[in-house]
């Protein structure tokens, strides 16, 4: 359960409905380009005091999420805690148990490593190549984990080495603050994954009895 997907699970339990709104890419640019220039501290600052709710859990060099915070006030005139609370039915229609699988530290990040690797040897250079190929411009979506760092290398900005760690460093990252976000909700169970099948089998029907 690392994806970024804390989003996708406050959706489903708490059947939250996300409006889609229309992305303005020239704000965007333009918050992307004072982060580049003076780094995050100016914006995760103007965030805070726009929706300190949901600053509460990004953090300070989660760029991301805090553009986002900036971006949904500016098209909306209000805050991204006020549209969840909008969008949030009282009640779920139905039960659930949310579980996380958790490692230790260490061991978390030498699988991350040699998933990058795989990655690597199975053609993400080659996959970023074609894209860049295809379009005029980098997809939005690309700016995704991986995508972006393998740009940067076939751009000359760094060397595939630097690359290589750069894709790990950020994975590193990235998992570190989805752990955080979960451990916050007391909710969620987590499950040794050191611990036997039959072990975290039984754990989950216990949790589920």
């Amino acid at each position: 359960m690392l994806a970024e997907h804390g989003l996708y699970i406050n959706s489903l339990i708490y059947e939250i409905e996300y409006s889609d709104n229309k992305i303005d890419q020239e704000y965007r640019i333009k918050l992307e380009k004072e982060a580049e220039e003076h780094g995050l501290d100016k914006l995760y600052e103007e965030a805070l005091k726009i929706d300190k709710e949901a600053m509460k859990t990004i953090s300070r060099n989660d760029k991301k999420r805090i553009i986002r915070v900036l971006e949904i006030y500016k098209e909306t005139g209000k805050t991204k805690t006020e549209i969840e609370k909008e969008s949030r039915k009282p009640e779920t229609e139905f039960e659930y148990k949310v579980f996380m699988t958790n490692l230790e530290r260490s061991k978390l990040y030498e699988k991350i490593n040699k998933r990058v690797d795989i990655m690597i040897e199975q053609g993400l250079i080659e996959e970023v190549k074609k894209i860049l190929e295809k379009y005029d411009e980098f997809p939005t979506a690309m700016q995704a984990l991986g995508y972006k760092e393998t740009k940067m290398y076939l751009d000359g900005i760094i060397s595939k080495e630097e690359m290589i760690e750069k894709i790990k460093m950020e994975t590193r990252r990235y998992a570190k603050r989805q752990l955080t976000w979960f451990r916050k909700n007391k909710e969620i169970i987590e499950l040794n994954m050191e611990d036997s099948n039959e072990e975290n089998v039984r754990k989950i029907l216990e949790e589920i009895k």
